[in-house]
């Protein structure tokens, strides 16, 4: 069922973040036309499609990573979601980094996901994956990832593991000690 609803997400992600470069033929040359996003305008978080999101799935800078993928209409990451806020608020100084990374489809970046991260006064790191091509890059987050969410993505210079399945906040605290030891 989260496959299905993963898939279906992506879909719409796909048909509604960006048009399809038109072709236009004018004197006998081709120009390549294209309409950039419009729904990332004035959005409060970056937005990046997975080549530029890549990058932060592989840093080697000593820190360890907590990466949430997430969505505000998924209850299950709804109700993890203060578990990573916690996590963020008391690791700090063991050098633990929380990214929160929304798969809100475009039309609900400002209609849902900003109100949902102001109001509950998120503190960790949110960030806006944008790429429609999910065959391509779920499996280069983790060959064990069959695309549902929640999925957390825990990793450091030394070790990652990767989890389809939503926290506890017991649960959650206890995998990130497996890294922070």
């Amino acid at each position: 069922m989260n496959r299905l609803i993963v898939l279906v997400l992506v879909i719409l992600v796909g048909a509604c973040a960006e048009k399809k470069k038109e072709s236009q033929e004018a004197d006998g040359e081709v120009n390549e036309v294209s309409t950039e996003k419009t729904a990332n305008a004035d959005v409060k978080f970056p937005v990046y499609d997975f080549e530029s999101f890549e990058p932060l799935l592989h840093k080697d800078d000593g820190a360890t990573y907590v990466i949430n993928f997430w969505a505000t209409w998924c209850k299950p990451c709804i109700e993890e979601m203060p578990h990573f806020e916690r996590i963020n608020a008391e690791q700090k100084e063991n050098n633990v980094k929380v990214i929160l990374v929304s798969l809100d489809m475009p039309n609900m970046w400002k209609s849902r996901l900003e109100p949902y991260v102001e109001n509950k006064d998120i503190q960790s790191e949110v960030v806006i994956l944008d790429d429609p091509k999910q065959n391509d890059w779920i499996p280069k987050v983790s060959e064990e990832w069959g695309g549902g969410i929640p999925a957390t993505l825990i990793y450091n210079k030394e070790k990652r593991t990767f989890y389809e399945r939503g926290f506890t906040y017991e649960e959650l605290n206890e995998a990130l000690h497996q890294f922070i030891k």
